[in-house]
């Protein structure tokens, strides 16, 4: 049997087994933690790709502090950053339990519960908020960790109470705020989704809600605006067609117009593309896979191949945001090759 293929029948035995330890079954009509792609069964990861991701993840190692975070001189930080970082590592198959990596990725997520506070909320912003709770959300069900439940339902009651404040039904910077913008509510949108997916109660209203904001501020050729339907971006229309595959409204216009924007529109959108171009791998590698196999096929050969190309001598890459974030990153856009992560199945 293919090693990832067994490696992942595993882990779903150990999941529904780590979700009685946490006394947190599964409902009945959760999504199944672990379903094989289409048209993926037995196909490998390239090796170039392996061997560029065991690099990035070493480098990660080597900048995780002696906290179990990741700081970087000048860089962002916080427990969205470490939430990145761990996810990268988990994307590649390492837990908690097994793998090189498994006491990285321990005390990662040492560091992460640390910075929640008894809210629920993983400050310095919603961005933060929304990728340490994804974290979390893809980690649960698969370890011994007893904080990890609590803390994974405080973290996505947070995200709910803050969509009730909005005036919008979506999300921003702080979870009081009273507006929302595309590239905010995105981050709890698939925070949401990765929970349900765990099997936490995700209401359906919570989710019709933020579908229905990027409809408003989708422009009639498919463009997705900040806080408005004014100019599109490659970033938020990748986010778009994320949200938008997850929430099965692959026949809408939101996701169709979105994604035909997306693909039509990058190479001219080459300068907001440079300044966010690694938050745009990130998003927009789950929505090539999400929309089109061959279309994500071709530009995981193209991205991939410049990203080996860019990875500097110590296996990391640089740009906004700092090493640690552009790293994760990175590795999250190539391991649509690997797609242990549940919120990476289709």
């Amino acid at each position: 049997m293919n090693r990832r293929i067994a490696y992942r029948a595993w882990r779903c035995v150990a999941s529904l087994s780590a979700g009685l330890i946490l006394g947190c079954g599964r409902p009945a009509d959760a999504q199944a933690p672990f379903v094989l792609s289409e048209g993926y069964i037995g196909e490998e990861v390239p090796p170039e790709i392996e061997r560029s991701y065991e690099r990035g993840l070493r480098f990660l190692v080597s900048r995780q502090s002696p906290e179990g975070g990741w700081k970087d001189s000048g860089g962002q930080s916080g427990p969205g950053i470490d939430g990145l970082c761990l996810l990268a590592f988990a994307a590649s198959g390492t837990d908690l339990r097994y793998g090189p990596y498994a006491a990285t990725v321990q005390r990662g997520l040492i560091a992460v519960l640390a910075q929640q506070n008894a809210d629920g909320y993983f400050g310095p912003s919603m961005y933060h908020h929304g990728f340490a709770t994804l974290a979390l959300a893809e980690l649960y069900g698969m370890l011994d960790e007893p904080r990890l439940g609590p803390a994974l339902a405080r973290a996505v009651n947070v995200i709910l109470d803050a969509q009730k404040k909005s005036q919008q039904k979506a999300w921003r910077y702080s979870p009081q705020s009273t507006d929302a913008d595309a590239t905010v509510t995105g981050a709890q949108m698939v925070a949401l989704f990765a929970a349900r997916n765990a099997g936490l109660q995700v209401p359906d209203e919570a989710i019709r809600h933020g579908v229905e904001f990027y409809r408003r501020v989708q422009g009639p050729d498919g463009s997705i605006g900040y806080t408005s339907p004014d100019s599109g971006s490659p970033p938020r229309n990748a986010i778009a067609v994320v949200v938008a595959s997850l929430a099965q409204q692959k026949h809408t216009h939101l996701f169709q117009g979105a994604w035909t924007w997306l693909t039509s529109r990058s190479a001219q959108s080459a300068t907001i593309i440079e300044q966010y171009f690694f938050y745009y791998l990130y998003y927009a590698a789950q929505a090539y896979f999400r929309a089109d196999m061959d279309a994500w096929r071709s530009w995981n050969r193209t991205t991939s191949a410049a990203l080996i190309a860019a990875q500097n001598a110590q296996g990391g890459w640089d740009g906004q945001f700092g090493p640690s974030f552009c790293t994760a990153t990175a590795l999250l856009s190539m391991a649509l090759n690997y797609r242990y992560l549940p919120i990476y199945e289709r």
